[in-house]
């Protein structure tokens, strides 16, 4: 369907990619997957044409269209929203455009008539008189109203964008499809909406995005980009994640024998593939790890944060009680009467439609906002951790990594201790003199994630934590979260970091605020609680 072949990428000095060789072919679903930096996403631009390889090429089988997710979102201002999803099908656009020309021409004559009926057979055959019908089932599937499909891009919101811009690469059945970060800026039920798609979709996906849950969800393939390679292997992330990680300690376990290896990697596929048939996947894609080679399994070469919470002292049994909160912009209530008893050991995630509401509640808890009304206490024996959704006013000098998390410990502290945090999060040798002012967002993160671990807090307060990292650094940060013995305040878009950490749901609404002991899939698929979910917002 589409090939790379021999296809090399460098920058002056720095290869992103050295000779690469892969094919994407049918009814798959390709997940492209690497370290920040690695060139994911130039690897997609490369693909669709949007960057040239300094040698090699990419071949597309004759007659096949392929569509890709933009990421500019200013680019159809000017354009109503229907509009813009059916110019996705740029063929079939051409010719509605070309034809309504002609239609409009005061000098209509017998040529005009003649060149209009090969336009409206063609028009017939793409399925035209349905555009519209199938581009505003499109946009509803993905939450745009019925009554903003005739208004224009720029009156809409960021978020909005985005979900229009992604209708536009579905429309029209391509034969490829190309997606970076799609599930950015949806909500839970949206998510789920395009993985029901991408699974009755037929054709090939290829798609970059740091999303586990959906990844595992839609994928039949991980393409692993690592070292200026391209590798592709079977089945989805966590079946790749297990497995490398899985040959990584097989590798180091020197003593044992091939035999044995060979056994214990069938054993792990049996297991994975018998997990997978009870999944959401596809019937077709349940089979596939069935025909894994255990000789395809090779150990990961990325490198995993060594995130370790500890606790400074154990809390006692007073955590945090919270009364009559409210908050409100002149816009909107974000908080109405909000009260919330956190016990010990709970692990709570906070969820809404308006995530201004989560981060106003823990900005009001750290005291970075004021409460229009309402009370809040913690226990004497916390000791708090925040990680906020912005950062950007941690970061405003110019003192080197050493320097700029010294001031967060308490009493002198030499360089080596200060160091060994840095060196969890993988800032080593001479990253630890860049400039904290020049940190790209990951970094930020990684370095607000340094300081946590510094504090040893027994209670974490994190807003949308995942946000800027990278798979490996999530896939550690939820390791640590599900270890530790303290309690935790959080909100994320993440699924699987949710559904793997929470062990109480609180979502908050303009009309007051729901608090169950569930997991997260439990709480989102309880059919009880859809009425009282609805409540809050209407």
């Amino acid at each position: 369907m589409i090939s790379a072949q021999n296809v090399s990428l460098a920058y002056g000095k720095r290869v992103l990619f050295d000779e690469v060789n892969i094919k994407f072919t049918g009814n798959n679903c390709y997940g492209v997957i690497g370290a920040n930096g690695a060139g994911k996403s130039t690897f997609l631009k490369i693909l669709s044409g949007e960057v040239d390889p300094n040698s090699g090429q990419v071949i597309i089988e004759p007659g096949k269209r392929m569509a890709v997710l933009k990421q500019n979102h200013f680019e159809f201002d000017d354009t109503s929203v229907l509009n813009t999803v059916m110019m996705g099908h740029t063929q079939l656009w051409n010719i509605m455009q070309e034809k309504d020309a002609i239609y409009m021409k005061p000098d209509f004559n017998d040529e005009d008539g003649i060149k209009a009926s090969e336009l409206e057979e063609k028009f017939a055959e793409m399925d035209g008189w349905n555009a519209e019908s199938d581009a505003a089932a499109l946009l509803s599937g993905l939450g745009i109203k019925e009554d903003l499909h005739h208004s224009l891009m720029k009156d809409l919101n960021g978020s909005q964008k985005v979900r229009v811009l992604l209708a536009q690469a579905l429309f029209g059945n391509p034969d490829i499809l190309i997606l970076d970060e799609p599930t950015n800026d949806l909500d839970i039920h949206t998510i789920s909406w395009l993985e029901d798609f991408l699974l009755e979709f037929k054709n090939t996906v290829i798609v970059v995005s740091h999303d586990r849950h959906f990844l595992d969800t839609v994928c039949t393939n991980i393409v692993d980009i690592d070292f200026s390679q391209v590798k592709l292997y079977t089945g989805n992330y966590s079946f790749w994640y297990h497995s490398s990680q899985l040959a990584l300690s097989q590798r180091g376990a020197a003593n044992k024998k091939a035999e044995e290896k060979k056994k214990e990697l069938q054993e792990f596929i049996a297991r994975f593939s018998a997990n997978a048939s009870k999944s959401k996947q596809a019937t077709s894609r349940r089979k596939l790890l069935d025909k894994i080679n255990v000789e395809d399994i090779q150990p990961s070469t990325r490198r995993y944060p060594a995130i370790i919470y500890t606790q400074v002292r154990t809390a006692g049994d007073q955590i945090l009680e919270v009364k009559g909160l409210n908050k409100a912009t002149p816009e909107k209530t974000l908080l109405n009467n909000f009260e919330l008893f956190v016990n010990k050991g709970d692990k709570i995630a906070f969820l809404s439609k308006d995530s201004m509401a989560v981060t106003a509640l823990f900005q009001i808890l750290m005291g970075e906002q004021k409460a229009d009304s309402g009370e809040f206490k913690f226990g004497q024996t916390i000791t708090t951790s925040y990680l906020p959704n912005e950062n950007e006013h941690y970061f405003n000098s110019d003192d080197n990594l050493v320097d700029w998390l010294r001031e967060y410990s308490e009493g002198e502290k030499d360089e080596v201790y200060i160091r060994g945090f840095l060196g969890k999060m993988l800032f080593s040798g001479e990253e630890v003199f860049k400039k904290s002012s020049v940190l790209s967002g990951g970094e930020k993160v990684r370095c607000m994630i340094s300081r946590m671990m510094l504090a040893q807090g027994n209670l974490l307060i994190l807003d949308e934590p995942t946000n800027h990292l990278d798979l490996e650094s999530i896939q550690a940060f939820n390791n640590a979260l599900k270890d530790f013995p303290g309690t935790i305040l959080f909100t994320s878009h993440d699924h699987e970091f949710t559904q793997t950490v929470a062990n109480r749901i609180v979502e908050i609404g303009p009309n007051g605020h729901l608090d169950k002991l569930n997991t997260y899939d439990e709480y989102v698929e309880n059919e009880n609680f859809i009425n009282q979910r609805e409540a809050l917002y209407n």
